[in-house]
């Protein structure tokens, strides 16, 4: 977008796109990301009890929470919070108008603070699976994994 926004003409291309092309394209990479996000949870146990609760209740109040905050901005022009100061208003009402902020905020918060039993390990959270790139150096593959291409790694090391 600052490269539209600086160049012009491409600007003007970019602008001149039908608005029914921009919401399909909107559908389509929204849609894509989302269920980007949702692949990650293949490394859960979604056999646990607490994984299921964190998901539901995280998309449930996530879709509950901006629905309040947008119907009370409609009805009475202003977001639910409300104090002298603006800028502290727009900073608490905008995100929590948000479904994915107010959802992912929510599973994270969850995720720290529930209660791990034993049945709840490491494992069940899935955090095995990221273990291997916590450390650049650990894995075997990472420079084939993470090189630059043209080999620019030699003027760009990664570490």
């Amino acid at each position: 977008m600052i490269f539209f926004s600086i160049l012009g003409k491409f600007g003007a291309v970019f602008a001149s796109i039908p608005t029914p092309i921009i919401a399909a394209l909107y559908c389509f990479f929204f849609a894509y990301v989302g269920s980007a996000g949702l692949s990650l949870l293949q490394f859960c146990n979604l056999n646990s009890f607490r994984t299921k609760f964190i998901i539901g209740f995280s998309i449930f109040i996530g879709f509950s929470i901006p629905q309040y905050f947008n119907e009370y901005t409609v009805v009475n022009g202003y977001g639910p919070v409300h104090t002298g100061a603006r800028w502290f208003n727009d900073m608490i009402n905008v995100p929590f108008s948000s479904e994915p902020f107010v959802a992912g905020m929510l599973a994270i918060f969850l995720d720290i603070t529930l209660h791990k039993k034993d049945s709840a390990t490491r494992k069940d959270r899935g955090m095995h699976w990221w273990d291997r790139f916590q450390l650049f150096k650990t894995d075997t593959r990472s420079e084939e994994f993470y090189h630059l291409p043209f080999n620019f790694n030699k003027f760009f090391p990664s570490v």
